[in-house]
C-alpha cells in the first residue's frame, strides 16, 4: 500500500530523551504530533511521551 493511513510512531519521554514506544497512529484523523502519558522505565514514574521523527 503506498498511501498508508496507519502510520509507525516512536515516542520519546519528554524529560529524559528516551525512546521508549512504539505506536501506530491514523495520520488523516490525528495530523498533529502525538503525546501520551506513559511509563518510563528510566525515569521510573509517568511522564509525558511525544512523537519523534
Amino acid at each position: 500500500m503506498a498511501n498508508d493511513v496507519r502510520v509507525k510512531v516512536t515516542l520519546s519521554c519528554t524529560e529524559c530523551k528516551q525512546r521508549n514506544y512504539n505506536t501506530t497512529k491514523n495520520k488523516r484523523n490525528n495530523p498533529e504530533r502525538l503525546e501520551m502519558m506513559k511509563y518510563c522505565k528510566f525515569c521510573r514514574k509517568e511522564t509525558l511521551h511525544r512523537e519523534t521523527k
